[in-house]
């Protein structure tokens, strides 16, 4: 078990160091010039905040593993970390979390208050449509990964579960199906985008593209009962932002229906659904290494 979760996090950083050097040399591009010069500050703020780049990681890996390359998936790649940037942002101000810490440095609005933090996201939102609409993609393709990424974003996914979260703190009590499909909107709808969104791009088989978006709402799942496992359990140190606000809110956490014991349970039992839909995949070992080593971050 050990070797295991040892070669998991070594494909993971091999993985990391390949990938995040053609992330990073166009991640910022677009905001380092332009009349409104804080605004692109506190856009670059954000992006280079550090972190994982798990969505574009997963989109990239998911291209090449249906026989495509990194490169075709990059303009995808980008629009998801915007996207996700942007909700970060979001998501800290007081009208939402109300969080005045992320990846161990203050939120983008106590540096530049909530005005700019407000216009930063709405100006990540906006660039990762033009950055995939600008790409030179075959049109069908890129209009199946804008198509893709306005789902996952909308209202019917990670905005509509982050409206739900936030009705959820004045709800009395909720049940475990209820939580899921805030999850499965809130985390769940961008990570199952950043795999189709990859597949797309990477010309897979219809086949091929249901494995992954499969697998997507697998690790999304799983994704969020680590996040919540961890919230319960770690220190703000571990995290890099403020731990135990969730129960401190009052919001129902999977740790809170099913107790510690049951929510490993629950994150063991998608991992390994989330490795059963990859079985058909000609180059999966990444995209298996990913979902163990999301999972073992949460023990």
């Amino acid at each position: 078990m050990i070797d295991a979760a040892q070669d998991a996090s070594a494909q993971v950083k091999a993985d990391l160091d390949r990938l995040i050097p053609l992330l990073d040399a166009s991640l910022t591009a677009p905001f380092r010039q332009g009349e409104a010069a804080r605004l692109g500050e506190a856009v670059r703020y954000s992006l280079e905040a550090g972190g994982k780049r798990v969505r574009p990681v997963l989109c990239l890996l998911a291209c090449e593993a249906v026989g495509g390359t990194a490169a075709q998936a990059l303009p995808g790649a980008l629009a998801l970390e915007y996207v996700h940037t942007y909700s970060l942002i979001h998501d800290d101000l007081p009208a939402m979390d109300d969080d005045d810490l992320r990846r161990g440095r203050p939120t983008n609005h106590k540096v530049y208050g909530e005005g700019h933090a407000i216009l930063a996201g709405d100006a990540l939102l906006t660039e990762a449509f033009g950055v995939l609409a600008a790409a030179d993609l075959e049109p069908v393709r890129k209009a199946e990964a804008l198509a893709l990424l306005a789902e996952g974003a909308g209202w019917r996914g990670m905005a509509g579960g982050q409206a739900l979260d936030l009705e959820g703190e004045k709800l009395e009590a909720y049940d475990l199906d209820h939580l899921r499909l805030i999850h499965r909107l809130k985390t769940g709808a961008l990570l199952r985008a950043s795999l189709e969104i990859g597949a797309v791009l990477g010309g897979a088989a219809p086949a091929e593209r249901a494995a992954l978006r499969a697998y997507g709402e697998a690790i999304g799942l799983a994704f969020q009962i680590q996040d919540d496992i961890l919230d319960a359990t770690a220190t703000d140190a571990d995290l890099g932002k403020r731990a135990g606000k969730d129960a401190g809110k009052g919001k129902i956490t999977y740790p809170s229906l099913l107790g510690l014991d049951g929510a490993r349970k629950a994150l063991s039992e998608a991992t390994e659904t989330a490795l059963c839909h990859l079985a058909s995949l000609p180059n999966r070992n990444s995209l298996a290494a990913w979902a163990r080593y999301l999972a073992q971050r949460a023990k």
